[in-house]
């Protein structure tokens, strides 16, 4: 049987895929046994798994990452995967869901996934990511954020390629395992359509806006039953229950055009969406808050009302950092517990947008300099990224999340930064008030910023200012006093479920591990 791969092949392919001539995706059975859509959303072509090699493997895979990651000791396997259809690119009314602008264009990036080595340890939940291309590179950053949580309850997670130029990136990490991906602009460039100008990180060539429904059909193809699901576990169906959209910054912005102009569209069409539920996190009002939904528009203005989320008909979290949370205050909106419109919105306190987490669960500096791409820094004028632990915060959404769907537990309610005259309210040791908190700002020794100076995204990178000792002797007088100071707060933050019992452990066992005072 005949494979035919990438995007040019995709119109014939699906000729074949008709007939039952083709294999897809290197499955032992025809394609004619696969479904072509499921939830009334086009599946894709699939090729893959792809090898792995000591001179070819994924970029930013686990075992590559700035700190490595053996997934087999988590009972987790990686697998990354090719896949191609084709992509309606749209406008975006000013009222209304998204309308086509050109049809049917030819796609092909990659998609990897992180799973259960085995079927009985899966959750049935799969965190789908538009991986993060703000450095001009795919960064793993939903992975980094809540991966903790996502091993501890057997869930997958996928992450995929969702802009032209992180692909430009991978075709110089490996240009020939990553020679099929494709987002051509299916106008031509005399066609008066195709823009003359479009941003520096963009291309007339390229088309920016293909990712909306390829994020659809790679929802579907995990929720699906063909065979090259990776998530069927060998079974007939997919074992997928629910698909839980993540976007983080940049992808958090697209997922805003994502649920308020293609969702809808999705619920039309199949009676359902696609994903049950979405973390959009750093990204609300000015900052991130939508993106242009091709690369000859604009990107809704700032106090657009699609930036803003009302009636989505799913549950939606949307969390903020310190370091954006005041120039995307008009992200602001009640929180919500009425079905169809289920809302929360969190700032938290203390945290940095730019996180070393995010570098540390992404590619390595040589394979960053290898895909041609700078490698961001990790320190500022300041000193170091803020080693806040943003992730705490993430991993007790995730689980919150997962239980408003599942079994329609409310997740908890938090107040928002406290602001007064557009700026922060700050306590004595000059850590704001308000906001999700943690022990990090309930038993303090340190003051949290959440804006750096320096190269790079700095500005939204953070950094820490320890207490002078001093101060920790007149708030500590011993060790005991501290640690038992934290282990009070860590109980009530887990007892009002914005900590997991995971974490709470962790940082329990840094306090105790701590020298101070």
């Amino acid at each position: 049987m005949r494979r035919i791969r990438g995007a040019a092949g995709v119109l014939a392919t699906l000729a074949l895929v008709a007939s039952g001539m083709v294999a897809v995706s290197g499955a032992a059975t025809s394609a004619a046994a696969a479904p072509n859509t499921s939830q009334g959303v086009a599946i894709p072509e699939v090729t893959g798994p792809l090898p792995v090699t000591a001179t070819s493997y994924p970029f930013g895979a686990a075992d590559h990452q700035l700190v490595p990651q053996n997934l087999a000791r988590e009972h987790y396997t990686e697998r990354e995967y090719l896949v191609s259809g084709t992509a309606n690119v749209y406008t975006w009314p000013a009222t209304g869901p998204a309308v086509v602008r050109t049809p049917d264009a030819p796609y092909t990036t990659r998609v990897l996934v992180r799973m259960p080595a085995k079927g009985q340890h899966f959750s049935g939940n799969v965190v789908v990511e538009m991986l993060n291309p703000s450095n001009l590179f795919d960064l793993n950053i939903g992975w980094a954020m809540a991966h903790r949580q996502m091993i501890a309850n057997g869930d997958a997670w996928v992450g995929i390629t969702a802009k032209p130029i992180a692909i430009a990136a991978l075709k110089n990490f490996d240009p020939t395992r990553y020679a099929a991906l494709s987002f051509a602009n299916p106008l031509p460039l005399d066609d008066p359509r195709n823009c003359t100008t479009v941003a520096a990180d963009s291309s007339r060539t390229t088309e920016n806006g293909l990712i909306w429904d390829i994020y659809s059909q790679v929802g579907a193809w995990l929720k699906s039953s063909a065979a090259s699901n990776p998530l069927r576990y060998n079974h007939r169906k997919s074992q997928v229950e629910h698909a839980y959209g993540f976007g983080y910054s940049q992808t958090g912005g697209f997922l805003v055009n994502y649920i308020n102009a293609v969702h809808p569209l999705v619920v039309q069409a199949a009676g359902k969406p696609i994903y049950d539920a979405y973390i959009v996190a750093v990204a609300g009002g000015a900052f991130a808050g939508a993106y242009p939904m091709n690369q000859c528009e604009s990107a809704p203005p700032a106090t657009d009302a699609r930036r803003q989320f009302s009636n989505v008909g799913v549950p939606i979290m949307r969390i903020m950092s310190q370091s954006d949370y005041l120039r995307g205050i008009g992200s602001r909106r009640p929180d919500s517990d009425v079905v169809g419109d289920q809302y929360r919105h969190y700032e938290m306190a203390g945290a940095g947008h730019a996180t070393p987490d995010e570098l540390y669960y992404s590619a390595t500096s040589d394979d960053i300099v290898k895909a041609g791409r700078t490698v961001p820094p990790m320190s500022c004028n300041e000193g170091p990224r803020s080693r806040f632990p943003s992730w705490i915060f993430f991993d007790a959404a995730l689980r919150n999340l997962d239980a408003w769907v599942r079994k329609g537990i409310a997740p908890p309610h938090a107040d928002p930064i406290l602001v007064e005259g557009g700026a922060p309210v700050l306590d004595q040791y000059g850590n704001v008030q308000g906001g999700l908190r943690s022990s990090y700002l309930n038993v303090p020794v340190s003051t949290w910023n959440g804006t750096a100076t320096g190269a790079s995204f700095c500005f939204i990178a953070g950094y820490e200012v320890p207490f002078d000792q001093s101060t920790i002797e007149a708030l500590y007088p011993n060790h005991g006093v501290y640690v038992r100071a934290v282990r009070a707060d860590l109980k009530s933050l887990q007892r009002q479920r914005f900590l997991t019992a995971d974490d709470a452990r962790l940082l329990f066992r840094e306090a105790a591990r701590s020298d101070i005072p």
